[in-house]
């Protein structure tokens, strides 16, 4: 039997409880019921001890405070999957840090649930120049960042010079901005170079995030250790790998926000933990949800389970600049020997969909994507032959730590050793996995994307050449050209056939392996109440508040 039959017949023997990772998460164990009854035992002697919810890292540390009386303080516990690298918006790269940030900063624009575009700190949507290549915004009045430092035209072109800086994450996403200009206190001008389709979705991310410039001044390179926004809530404390705790912040500008008093993100990297502290009361909401856990987390009368679209997809890094993935047709062979429809049915269940590109189905531009490819084999030697190596090669993959990601790398091993191509598997740290596949320090790294509503926001950072998320080093002119290409046009069915073209090119190079589309899956208690399953995947905070 060959060795992919083998690994999903025991999978699937073992009813191993699964769920759907993001790039930076971890998962289950081989023995549910081992596992879930330690687990118990283990929230139980905390709960005897004073202590809390234990995750990646912190043991020891104490829980958030219980709920006051009646009419007391709120506090709302939220379970994340890792430890936020960077609350910066300059610099950060993490879902997690995203979070915690969209509860500290407000953007200039956000999205409904429906994915439009909706002022926030700007007090209406832009007027644009016929052309396209100037936006006028006017902003609110009578708000002020968390330090007292005003919000104002100012603050707004402080931030968006900011991020203009090459060393800034948020550099290639605003690329076709030529000059940012203060016109009045409350009025500014951002022109472009040429027109560039997505920069209102890019505003409502952490582009369009506004920091205090007193407490960046300040601060410098450290400010994501006290960052300081004008949003709902303040940041008060953190402890490394335990928890970030946020407060109201008593003077924000939308009358009646935030509802809650406290929100404290706890980080869980055990997503088998997390669902049985939120069992337990220990945690209102979670995150991610292991896909065997949701039957058992429905059939529990006072939690609900919600599942919605995504707008993110997982996948590998290969490094194009180092051995053996300097080779193309090597790459190509990890590629076809991946099959995506078996990964998703074992491990993710209804909680994923097969992938083969950036775009999953609720993106306007699913089509470009293309469908997986059927797993050959036979043609996967052929590529082996052809890249020198007829017998296979071996290489190494590091991927975040916890039993999912585990779990998934497993599997690709099995299906890439019927082929001879030899896999090792190297767990590592969410933030060290960052740092690695930023410095070039890997040869595969399994990272995925949250996603963006607008298309360019999944495609352009990772294949155009220097982009802020091309850690493969990928570098291709005609796709340059076409990137840019479609960044200059409004129309979406047009767009849609420029990224065609692409990924029939990026299917070729292969410098990603694109596995599935992660859905957005999250429980809670049904205590909480104001809580939207946004396409983002944000949870967004100040409408939160818990019936006592």
């Amino acid at each position: 039997m060959p060795r992919i039959a083998q690994m999903v017949t025991w999978l699937v023997g073992r009813r191993i409880r699964t769920r759907r990772p993001a790039a930076q998460a971890g998962a289950h164990p081989r023995a549910r019921q081992r596992v879930l009854a330690l687990a118990a035992a283990v929230v139980l002697i905390l709960a005897g001890c004073g202590g809390g919810a234990t995750g990646g890292g912190g043991e020891g540390t104490s829980a958030p405070p219980a709920q006051g009386g009646a009419g007391g303080p709120v506090t709302i516990t939220i379970g994340i999957n890792a430890d936020p690298p960077n609350l910066d918006p300059a610099m950060s790269s993490a879902l997690v840090d995203r979070y915690v940030q969209n509860s500290i900063f407000d953007k200039l624009y956000d999205l409904d649930e429906n994915l439009q575009v909706v002022p926030e700190l700007a007090e209406s949507l832009p007027e644009v120049s016929e052309d396209g290549t100037v936006y006028t915004i006017k902003l609110r009045q009578g708000i002020t960042f968390h330090d007292g430092t005003p919000f104002n035209a100012d603050a707004v072109v402080f931030n968006l010079q900011r991020y203009l800086n090459p060393d800034s994450a948020r550099y290639s996403e605003l690329s076709a901005v030529d000059r940012v200009e203060k016109v009045d206190d409350y009025t500014v001008r951002i022109v472009l170079k040429q027109p560039y389709s997505p920069l209102l979705y890019t505003l409502t991310d952490r582009a369009g995030m506004m920091g205090s410039p007193t407490a960046i001044q300040e601060a410098g390179d450290q400010f994501g250790q006290n960052p300081v926004g004008t949003g709902p809530f303040k940041f008060e404390n953190r402890i490394k790998g335990d928890q970030i705790v946020l407060v109201k912040n008593p003077d924000y500008w939308r009358e009646g926000l935030p509802k809650a008093d406290r929100i404290v993100w706890k980080v869980v990297t055990d997503d088998n933990i997390k669902v049985v502290n939120l069992k337990a009361g220990q945690l209102d909401i979670i995150d991610t949800v292991p896909a065997q856990s949701i039957a058992d987390l429905r059939s529990v009368p006072n939690l609900k389970v919600e599942i919605g679209p995504g707008l993110g997809f997982q996948g590998i890094y290969l490094n194009t600049e180092k051995e053996p993935f300097n080779n193309p047709y090597l790459r190509r062979a990890v590629d076809l020997a991946i099959d995506r429809s078996t990964l998703v049915q074992v491990v993710f269940q209804e909680t994923a969909e097969p992938g083969y590109g950036p775009f999953p189905p609720s993106s306007p531009a699913a089509a470009a994507s293309g469908e997986p490819p059927q797993r050959d084999l036979d043609q996967v030697k052929a590529l082996l032959a052809q890249g020198g190596h007829p017998e296979g090669f071996q290489f190494t993959l590091k991927t975040a730590t916890g039993p999912v990601t585990q779990q998934v790398a497993q599997v690709i091993k099995d299906m890439l050793a019927d082929a001879g191509i030899q896999m090792e598997i190297q767990q590592v740290e969410f933030g060290s996995l960052l740092d690695d596949t930023d410095n070039g320090n890997f040869q595969a790294a399994a990272l995925g994307w949250s996603g963006r509503p607008d298309p360019d926001g999944n495609i352009y950072p990772w294949l155009y050449t220097g982009g802020s998320q091309n850690d493969s080093r990928y570098s291709n002119p005609g796709v340059d050209r076409l990137l840019d290409e479609a960044r200059q046009v409004l129309d979406m069915n047009q767009r849609v056939e420029l990224y065609r073209q692409v990924m029939e090119q990026v299917h070729q190079d292969a410098p990603y392996i694109y596995l599935y589309y992660p859905k957005n899956v999250k429980a809670y208690s049904a205590q909480i109440q104001g809580f939207v399953n946004y396409p983002d995947g944000i949870i967004r905070t100040e409408n939160l508040t818990k019936v006592r």
